[in-house]
């Protein structure tokens, strides 16, 4: 069974990108919760990552607080801190790691309590024609990423063992070729 249609949560306008030369999602995501550990951001601020392809491959973290005085508060601890900060996002279509209720996304849950307990809008299934019911078990491996796509906050899930759901990136790849 198909949940029914919900409307996208607001997003905030106001965003702050952070280039500190990160050179590869683990490093990022790190960056992502130090930050929000120093500058004890509140969970209402989405911070995502962005891969950036120049001459010199690496990836930047956003952070999206709710207002623009907390984007100029946010802003100012930044250039405080020595980071060099850029306006706006590099890309429309960031990787959640901050967001409301990704703390609490741990061991299992429905696919349900995701959408009702979080900022993630969306949960679809790769190779499925259909979002999956509320009901739908999802293992989490602490790792829950969504991405943004069209405004959406959008968690890929494959299908896992027993029936249940697993989100698609998982915490620890296994790098290509690793057992040659």
């Amino acid at each position: 069974m198909t949940p029914p249609h919900r409307e996208p949560s607001p997003r905030t306008p106001y965003a702050l990108t952070v280039d500190a030369g990160s050179r590869d999602l683990r490093a990022a995501d790190h960056l992502l919760r130090a930050l929000a550990a120093e500058l004890d951001l509140a969970e209402g601020v989405f911070g995502c990552t962005h891969l950036l392809r120049d001459e010199r491959p690496r990836v930047a973290v956003s952070l999206a607080p709710e207002t623009a005085a907390e984007l100029d508060d946010l802003r100012a601890r930044l250039v405080a801190r020595g980071y060099e900060v850029g306006e706006g996002t590099p890309d429309p279509v960031g990787r959640a790691v901050l967001y409301r209720g990704a703390d609490r996304l741990r061991g299992t849950t429905t696919v349900g309590e995701l959408l009702s307990g979080s900022a993630i809008d969306r949960v679809t299934v790769l190779g499925a024609p259909d979002e999956p019911a509320f009901s739908v078990i999802l293992v989490t491996n602490d790792h829950v990423r969504p991405q943004w796509q069209d405004g959406e906050l959008v968690l890929a899930a494959m299908p896992a063992a027993g029936g249940t759901l697993a989100p698609f990136e998982v915490p620890e790849p296994t790098p290509c070729c690793a057992d040659h």
